[in-house]
């Protein structure tokens, strides 16, 4: 093979691959890296975690899923899904209820001082997600948040990769059904 045909096939080899990334980045996977403490202890700040987003194209998303959104700020946010459309969410003394049933919430760490809110229903198309860490989330409770629309959803998070001591597979659903 001459020089200049090594050379071409280099050049071909790169940008079959460059567009395999793209392809990759801005429809299957993407990588986000957690920044704050609002869904401590399920996601520490600074883990790198993996964002499925294909699968929220054939299915909607569901109780306890931990999803990326793009806020009001144009920023990513990471959250978990509380209630979705036509859910009425009341939280009272540190408790939260979704259609007047107390959730078992096995990943909260006991925190109970945060403030009452609703009860307020969640419109259709929409969803109600709030942060583990509820003392240090802005989340729906706060109207700068407030609903999430399906459009503003990115992806389901379903991976912690790193650090790899901390590495785990997110997505158990049955702790908040």
């Amino acid at each position: 093979m001459s020089r200049s045909n090594e050379i071409w096939e280099w050049i071909r080899s790169i940008a079959i691959a460059v567009v395999l990334a793209l392809l990759i980045r801005f429809f299957l996977f993407e990588v986000f890296i957690v920044e704050g403490k609002s869904m401590y202890p399920t996601l520490e700040s600074y883990n790198r975690l993996v964002v499925d987003k294909i699968s929220y194209r054939f299915n909607e998303p569901g109780y306890g899923d931990i999803i990326v959104f793009e806020s009001h700020t144009g920023r990513d946010f990471i959250k978990r899904v509380i209630g979705v459309g036509g859910d009425t969410i009341e939280i009272r003394a540190g408790k939260v209820y979704r259609n007047g049933t107390l959730l078992d919430e096995p990943y909260l760490m006991g925190q109970t001082d945060y403030q009452d809110y609703g009860p307020a229903e969640v419109p259709a198309g929409c969803f109600f997600l709030m942060g583990d860490f509820r003392e240090n989330s802005l989340d729906s409770r706060d109207p700068r948040v407030g609903f999430i629309s399906r459009e503003r959803i990115k992806g389901r998070a379903c991976l912690v990769f790193w650090p790899l001591g901390e590495a785990k597979v997110l997505g158990d659903r049955a702790a908040v059904d």
